[in-house]
């Protein structure tokens, strides 16, 4: 746990929302030993230590032992990271969860000594289950009811019906285990051999009701960002690159994907862009480069987000591509 942390985003929201139920400014202040303010460093990271103190301060000074509980059914991920806006604007729950599993340490990373999912799913006798990993069930029992209620309430805010159908928990209930039943609005269980959701079994499929687009309306506006780099360059191009601007949040541009999303094969797409004397390679780059270039210079994102936008599979992976880009690194570049 030593080495273990959380994203400023996370600690900061945790901090705001105990303000919000009356906790002492400066208690948690002094706790946290640090200023959450407008200037904090989006890369910095907060010692899961001393986010775990600042939740047990956060519960005195406000005498609501299920303050986390609250916290998770309050405040959804897309206001703590970027994350849960990209999880808010996959096309179906079951891409959402692939978000979850991949960059689920841009926000909180309580098991730095393993790289793995926080989730695997499980199937018995037709049930459907989202499982927590075995070496995160030591986690204090109320972050893990946290967790859990933020993945619950979270996207019961959009869809049709309920997708998390029972909630169990390794751990014993509570004192306020009615308060934990109001919040899940399913049968919840203690003492069981995991700590896991059971969910619809057909909720991978479903629809997510937002706007699976909007996630660039707000971190970059698209017609702005290829007005005049693409009305200069050909046709073909400047359309792989916007279909780049729509998958590579995802991870879905790979040859095959990007063509047959084009209604093309992959043979054919390679022919246009060698006719307009480039490759699929530097078109990609091209995208991505300037996609960084924006958000590090005008939206000021973290280098992990920047990271996680641009399709890279980690921060360190995209800084070292960003310095032969453009021979700073990612921090070096955002302005301070």
């Amino acid at each position: 746990m030593n080495s273990a942390t959380v994203s400023f985003g996370f600690a900061k929201s945790l901090f705001d929302f105990a303000v919000s139920c009356g906790a002492d400014v400066r208690q948690l202040a002094s706790t946290a030993g640090v200023g959450f303010d407008e200037n904090m460093d989006p890369d910095a990271r907060f010692s899961a230590k001393k986010f775990l103190e600042v939740l047990i301060q956060s519960k005195h000074s406000t005498g609501d032992p299920a303050l986390a509980l609250h916290w998770g059914e309050a405040v959804g991920m897309s206001e703590i990271s970027v994350l849960g806006m990209i999880m808010n604007a996959s096309r179906t729950m079951g891409e959402a969860f692939e978000q979850l599993q991949r960059y689920a340490r841009l926000a909180a990373d309580f098991d730095s000594t393993a790289a793995q999912p926080p989730f695997r799913l499980a199937d018995r006798s037709g049930q459907l289950f989202m499982v927590q990993r075995d070496s995160l069930q030591n986690l204090p029992s109320d972050l893990i009811e946290c967790a859990f209620a933020r993945l619950t309430c979270g996207p019961r805010r959009f869809l049709a019906e309920p997708h998390v159908l029972s909630v169990y928990f390794a751990h014993p209930p509570p004192t306020y285990r009615e308060e934990v039943e109001r919040v899940f609005q399913c049968p919840v269980y203690f003492e069981t051999e995991w700590n896991a959701l059971e969910l619809h079994p057909g909720v991978a499929d479903w629809e997510v009701q937002q706007n699976p687009r909007y996630i660039f309306d707000l971190l970059s506006n698209k017609a702005e960002l290829l007005s005049d780099e693409l009305t200069n360059v050909a046709t073909f191009t400047a359309k792989l690159q916007t279909e780049f601007l729509n998958s590579i949040y995802v991870e879905q541009y790979s040859a095959e994907i990007i063509a047959s999303k084009m209604n093309m094969s992959r043979q054919t797409l390679f022919r246009k862009l060698k006719e307009e004397n480039t490759t699929y390679s530097e078109v990609l780059v091209s995208v991505r480069k300037r996609l960084a270039i924006r958000y590090l210079k005008e939206q000021n994102l973290s280098v992990g987000e920047t990271a996680f936008l641009t399709g890279f599979s980690d921060a360190a992976a995209f800084s070292r591509a960003f310095k032969r880009w453009t021979g700073k690194s990612p921090k070096a570049f955002r302005p301070k």
